[in-house]
């Protein structure tokens, strides 16, 4: 179980950052990953994603899995579809991680949406197909609720942001619709859940205009969503303070019991295409540190983080003592193989 709430409070030290794990036997990026635990393992999963070549021919359906007690990552099964594919989500209930959807790119730039779901077994390492999405999304955010609902939240569809935020039933293989989201529409946001309590922050918003075609503009801001303890069907949407310092996009996030909080590390200040260049033309670069939201107190920490800057996640992962993420982008748009840990950082007496 982590314990970073009583280390930072005693001296504010933030998180280590370390590579103790063994890198991935490739380079990726915009993969979803998961942590699933069985009755006597704990695996890490990476799906899919962007190969280091960072085109549409780099679009990759591989799928890695690093079993703890065997200490290395072994192929599995290919992600179902037959084509690569971006912008995944990945959640895991019962001992199966889920993934959700992603978008395919085509020679010409032409993006589709994917509705495919599928359940996966870590320890055969094959997929069995479910029920799709009613609405296909990519760049969503998605969390699990009793160890049996699984939200997505917002993302991008075909052509534009949806607000939906869409719950899939693990166990009666059933989709409905939740209370959609107060704010616009937005992909590349990140958050997390603790107990019953969503919290996700900033993304990318469509900005249209009068004379001119639409931007994709960052947006900074950040709501929590309490889901209905007797229906989990609604959701009591609130408005949340800004966080510190600029909006960020495809942060790693991720709730955490002990901190009684969701946790967000790294990201660019600088929205990007899947090659890592700016729709603004310049190219993104990763940046360091992390926020806490206390759903408590409603209150923002900042926490200092000592290592390697990071973008382009789809997720940070609970795993055993610590806070991890498979792959991402490091400074230059480079795409890595490297798993980094986090830790909290105490201070010598």
């Amino acid at each position: 179980m982590l314990s970073f709430s009583c280390a930072m409070a005693a001296d504010d030290s933030g998180l280590r950052q370390s590579s103790d794990l063994p890198s991935l036997p490739q380079a990726v990026t915009n993969n979803a990953v998961v942590s699933v635990k069985t009755h006597d393992n704990e695996y890490l999963v990476s799906f899919a994603g962007l190969g280091q070549g960072r085109t549409h021919a780099d679009t990759l359906d591989v799928t890695w899995v690093f079993e703890g007690s065997a200490g290395e990552w072994r192929e599995a099964d290919a992600v179902p579809g037959g084509v690569g594919r971006l912008a995944s989500v990945a959640a895991s209930v019962g001992g199966m991680a889920y993934v959700f959807g992603g978008y395919s790119v085509e020679e010409d730039g032409s993006e589709v949406s994917m509705p495919w779901v599928h359940a996966f077994n870590p320890e055969s390492g094959s997929f069995k197909e479910r029920v799709a999405m009613p609405v296909p999304v990519d760049d969503a955010v998605a969390v699990t609720y009793l160890d049996r609902y699984i939200y997505l939240i917002s993302g991008w569809h075909d052509f534009g942001n949806v607000n939906l935020v869409q719950r899939y039933d693990v166990k009666e293989d059933r989709w409905v619709q939740a209370t959609p989201i107060p704010g616009p529409g937005v992909f590349g946001h990140a958050g997390g859940i603790v107990d019953n309590t969503i919290v996700y922050c900033d993304g990318v918003a469509v900005e249209p205009h009068e004379d001119r075609r639409r931007d994709f503009a960052a947006t900074s801001n950040c709501y929590r969503g309490i889901i209905n303890e007797e229906d989990s069907r609604r959701i009591d949407w609130r408005i949340v303070g800004t966080h510190p310092g600029v909006p960020r996009y495809r942060m790693a996030a991720a709730g955490v019991a002990s901190m009684n909080g969701v946790l967000f590390i790294g990201g660019s200040d600088n929205p990007y295409n899947y090659s890592g260049i700016g729709y603004n033309g310049e190219p993104s670069e990763p940046t360091m540190d992390a926020m806490l939201f206390d759903v408590s107190s409603g209150e923002w920490l900042e926490i200092a983080v000592d290592g390697v800057a990071t973008m382009d996640h789809r997720g940070l992962i609970n795993h055993g003592d610590t806070l991890v993420t498979i792959g991402g982008m490091e400074g230059g748009q480079k795409v890595s193989s490297r798993i980094f840990s986090y830790a909290p950082k105490i201070s010598e007496p």
